[in-house]
Protein backbone atom coordinates (compact mmCIF):
# COMPACT_ATOMS: atom_id res chain seq x y z
CA UNK A 1 0.00 0.00 0.00
CA UNK A 2 2.75 2.41 0.89
CA UNK A 3 4.56 1.47 -2.27
CA UNK A 4 1.55 2.57 -4.32
CA UNK A 5 1.25 5.97 -2.59
CA UNK A 6 4.87 6.93 -3.14
CA UNK A 7 4.60 7.33 -6.92
CA UNK A 8 1.45 9.47 -6.54
CA UNK A 9 3.09 11.72 -3.97
CA UNK A 10 6.15 12.14 -6.15
CA UNK A 11 3.99 13.19 -9.11
CA UNK A 12 2.10 15.71 -6.97
CA UNK A 13 5.36 17.17 -5.70
CA UNK A 14 6.59 17.53 -9.26
CA UNK A 15 3.45 19.45 -10.25
CA UNK A 16 3.77 21.77 -7.24
CA UNK A 17 7.41 22.38 -8.06
CA UNK A 18 6.50 23.42 -11.60
CA UNK A 19 3.77 25.74 -10.26
CA UNK A 20 6.23 27.37 -7.89
CA UNK A 21 8.68 27.78 -10.74
CA UNK A 22 6.06 29.63 -12.83
CA UNK A 23 5.00 31.86 -9.96
CA UNK A 24 8.57 32.82 -9.23
CA UNK A 25 9.02 33.98 -12.83
CA UNK A 26 6.14 36.48 -12.56
CA UNK A 27 8.21 39.25 -10.89
CA UNK A 28 10.93 38.67 -13.46
CA UNK A 29 8.46 39.52 -16.30
CA UNK A 30 7.30 42.75 -14.59
CA UNK A 31 8.55 46.01 -16.24
CA UNK A 32 11.35 47.77 -14.42
CA UNK A 33 10.82 51.17 -16.25
CA UNK A 34 10.92 54.03 -13.79
CA UNK A 35 8.10 56.49 -14.64
CA UNK A 36 9.07 60.19 -14.24
CA UNK A 37 7.57 62.07 -11.34
CA UNK A 38 5.92 65.40 -12.30
CA UNK A 39 4.39 66.14 -8.93
CA UNK A 40 6.94 68.88 -8.37
CA UNK A 41 5.56 70.83 -11.36
CA UNK A 42 1.90 70.36 -10.56
CA UNK A 43 -0.07 73.29 -9.19
CA UNK A 44 -0.34 72.52 -5.50
CA UNK A 45 -3.35 74.80 -5.25
CA UNK A 46 -5.34 72.63 -7.67
CA UNK A 47 -8.61 71.75 -6.15
CA UNK A 48 -8.45 74.63 -3.69
CA UNK A 49 -10.37 77.90 -3.86
CA UNK A 50 -7.95 80.10 -5.91
CA UNK A 51 -9.64 83.52 -5.82
CA UNK A 52 -6.70 85.34 -7.42
CA UNK A 53 -7.07 83.28 -10.59
CA UNK A 54 -10.77 84.09 -10.85
CA UNK A 55 -10.00 87.79 -10.43
CA UNK A 56 -7.36 87.61 -13.19
CA UNK A 57 -9.82 85.97 -15.59
CA UNK A 58 -12.42 88.60 -14.77
CA UNK A 59 -10.00 91.48 -15.42
CA UNK A 60 -8.80 89.99 -18.72
CA UNK A 61 -12.38 89.54 -19.90
CA UNK A 62 -13.31 93.08 -18.84
CA UNK A 63 -10.36 94.60 -20.70
CA UNK A 64 -11.31 92.58 -23.78
CA UNK A 65 -14.87 93.94 -23.76
CA UNK A 66 -13.66 97.52 -23.23
CA UNK A 67 -11.12 97.16 -26.02
CA UNK A 68 -13.75 95.89 -28.46
CA UNK A 69 -16.08 98.78 -27.58
CA UNK A 70 -13.27 101.32 -28.05
CA UNK A 71 -12.33 99.84 -31.42
CA UNK A 72 -15.96 99.95 -32.58
CA UNK A 73 -16.27 103.60 -31.54
CA UNK A 74 -13.03 104.49 -33.34
CA UNK A 75 -14.14 102.84 -36.58
CA UNK A 76 -17.54 104.56 -36.46
CA UNK A 77 -15.91 107.95 -35.86
CA UNK A 78 -13.53 107.40 -38.78
CA UNK A 79 -16.34 106.43 -41.13
CA UNK A 80 -18.42 109.43 -40.08
CA UNK A 81 -15.57 111.80 -40.99
CA UNK A 82 -15.46 110.30 -44.48
CA UNK A 83 -19.13 110.94 -45.17
CA UNK A 84 -20.12 114.14 -46.94
CA UNK A 85 -21.20 117.08 -44.81
CA UNK A 86 -24.63 118.69 -45.11
CA UNK A 87 -23.39 121.64 -47.17
CA UNK A 88 -21.62 119.32 -49.62
CA UNK A 89 -24.74 117.21 -50.02
CA UNK A 90 -26.74 120.37 -50.67
CA UNK A 91 -24.36 121.22 -53.52
CA UNK A 92 -24.60 117.76 -55.08
CA UNK A 93 -27.21 119.13 -57.47
CA UNK A 94 -27.72 122.66 -58.73
CA UNK A 95 -31.00 123.83 -60.23
CA UNK A 96 -30.94 126.62 -62.79
CA UNK A 97 -33.90 128.48 -64.32
CA UNK A 98 -33.20 128.68 -68.05
CA UNK A 99 -35.78 131.37 -68.84
CA UNK A 100 -33.46 133.91 -67.19
CA UNK A 101 -30.70 133.32 -69.76
CA UNK A 102 -31.15 135.28 -73.03
CA UNK A 103 -30.26 133.78 -76.40
CA UNK A 104 -26.59 134.24 -77.23
CA UNK A 105 -25.50 134.74 -73.60
CA UNK A 106 -23.44 132.79 -71.07
CA UNK A 107 -24.15 132.16 -67.42
CA UNK A 108 -21.69 130.75 -64.89
CA UNK A 109 -22.99 128.81 -61.89
CA UNK A 110 -21.07 127.07 -59.12
CA UNK A 111 -21.47 123.32 -58.68
CA UNK A 112 -19.38 121.33 -56.17
CA UNK A 113 -16.92 124.19 -56.06
CA UNK A 114 -16.46 124.21 -59.84
CA UNK A 115 -17.64 126.79 -62.39
CA UNK A 116 -20.22 125.53 -64.89
CA UNK A 117 -20.70 127.36 -68.19
CA UNK A 118 -24.27 127.49 -69.53
CA UNK A 119 -24.60 128.88 -73.05
CA UNK A 120 -27.94 129.66 -74.71
CA UNK A 121 -26.79 129.27 -78.29
CA UNK A 122 -28.21 130.95 -81.36
CA UNK A 123 -29.25 129.02 -84.44
CA UNK A 124 -26.18 130.32 -86.25
CA UNK A 125 -23.91 128.99 -83.48
CA UNK A 126 -25.59 125.57 -83.62
CA UNK A 127 -25.02 125.38 -87.38
CA UNK A 128 -21.42 126.52 -86.98
CA UNK A 129 -20.74 123.81 -84.39
CA UNK A 130 -22.21 121.11 -86.63
CA UNK A 131 -20.31 122.21 -89.75
CA UNK A 132 -16.86 121.58 -88.25
CA UNK A 133 -14.76 118.83 -89.83
CA UNK A 134 -14.41 116.30 -86.99
CA UNK A 135 -11.23 114.80 -88.42
CA UNK A 136 -9.47 118.14 -87.98
CA UNK A 137 -10.09 118.24 -84.22
CA UNK A 138 -7.48 117.33 -81.63
CA UNK A 139 -10.16 115.68 -79.50
CA UNK A 140 -12.70 114.50 -82.13
CA UNK A 141 -16.26 114.85 -80.85
CA UNK A 142 -19.48 115.82 -82.59
CA UNK A 143 -21.57 118.65 -81.25
CA UNK A 144 -24.58 116.36 -80.92
CA UNK A 145 -22.56 114.12 -78.58
CA UNK A 146 -21.92 117.08 -76.27
CA UNK A 147 -25.45 118.43 -75.91
CA UNK A 148 -28.89 117.06 -75.08
CA UNK A 149 -30.65 120.11 -76.45
CA UNK A 150 -28.80 121.97 -79.25
CA UNK A 151 -29.84 125.34 -77.82
CA UNK A 152 -28.12 124.68 -74.50
CA UNK A 153 -24.43 123.94 -74.06
CA UNK A 154 -23.44 122.96 -70.50
CA UNK A 155 -19.73 122.48 -69.65
CA UNK A 156 -17.31 122.66 -66.74
CA UNK A 157 -15.47 125.97 -66.97
CA UNK A 158 -12.06 124.42 -66.34
CA UNK A 159 -9.34 124.44 -68.97
CA UNK A 160 -8.09 120.93 -69.65
CA UNK A 161 -4.49 122.15 -69.75
CA UNK A 162 -3.77 123.34 -66.22
CA UNK A 163 -7.20 123.96 -64.73
CA UNK A 164 -7.60 127.69 -65.43
CA UNK A 165 -11.00 129.29 -66.07
CA UNK A 166 -11.45 130.32 -69.73
CA UNK A 167 -13.10 133.55 -70.82
CA UNK A 168 -16.44 133.32 -72.67
CA UNK A 169 -17.20 134.85 -76.07
CA UNK A 170 -13.49 135.15 -76.81
CA UNK A 171 -10.74 133.48 -78.78
CA UNK A 172 -10.15 132.76 -82.44
CA UNK A 173 -13.22 130.54 -82.77
CA UNK A 174 -15.88 132.60 -81.02
CA UNK A 175 -16.17 130.29 -78.04
CA UNK A 176 -13.88 130.39 -75.00
CA UNK A 177 -10.30 131.48 -74.54
CA UNK A 178 -7.87 130.62 -71.73
CA UNK A 179 -5.47 133.60 -71.36
CA UNK A 180 -3.08 131.70 -69.12
CA UNK A 181 -1.53 129.58 -71.88
CA UNK A 182 -3.54 130.48 -74.98
CA UNK A 183 -6.01 127.61 -75.42
CA UNK A 184 -8.89 128.39 -77.82
CA UNK A 185 -12.23 126.54 -77.71
CA UNK A 186 -15.03 126.77 -80.27
CA UNK A 187 -18.75 127.36 -79.69
CA UNK A 188 -19.13 123.68 -78.76
CA UNK A 189 -16.34 123.85 -76.17
CA UNK A 190 -13.94 121.79 -78.28
CA UNK A 191 -10.23 122.56 -78.22
CA UNK A 192 -9.11 124.10 -81.52
CA UNK A 193 -5.81 125.78 -80.74
CA UNK A 194 -3.28 125.93 -77.91
CA UNK A 195 -1.79 123.44 -75.43
CA UNK A 196 -5.02 122.02 -73.96
CA UNK A 197 -5.26 118.32 -74.89
CA UNK A 198 -9.01 117.77 -74.46
CA UNK A 199 -12.37 119.46 -74.94
CA UNK A 200 -14.07 121.17 -72.04
CA UNK A 201 -15.74 118.49 -69.92
CA UNK A 202 -19.51 118.06 -70.01
CA UNK A 203 -20.90 117.31 -66.53
CA UNK A 204 -23.88 115.13 -65.74
CA UNK A 205 -27.10 117.09 -66.11
CA UNK A 206 -30.75 116.77 -67.08
CA UNK A 207 -33.70 118.97 -67.95
CA UNK A 208 -36.37 118.70 -65.26
CA UNK A 209 -38.70 120.60 -67.59
CA UNK A 210 -38.43 123.08 -70.45
CA UNK A 211 -37.34 125.87 -68.11
CA UNK A 212 -35.35 124.02 -65.43
CA UNK A 213 -31.84 122.59 -65.69
CA UNK A 214 -30.48 120.29 -62.97
CA UNK A 215 -26.71 119.86 -62.89
CA UNK A 216 -25.40 116.83 -61.01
Amino acid sequence: MLARLLPLRSARNAVLSQARLLSTTAPVCKSTYDSPDFTHYLNKSKGSDDKSRDFTYFMVGSYGVLGAAAAKSTVESFLSTMSASADVLAMAKVEVKLNNIPVGKNVVVKWQGKPVFIRHRTQHEIEEANNVDISSLRDPETDSARVKNPEWLIMLGICTHLGCVPIGEAGDFGGWFCPCHGSHYDISGRIRKGPAPLNLEVPQYEFADEETLVVG
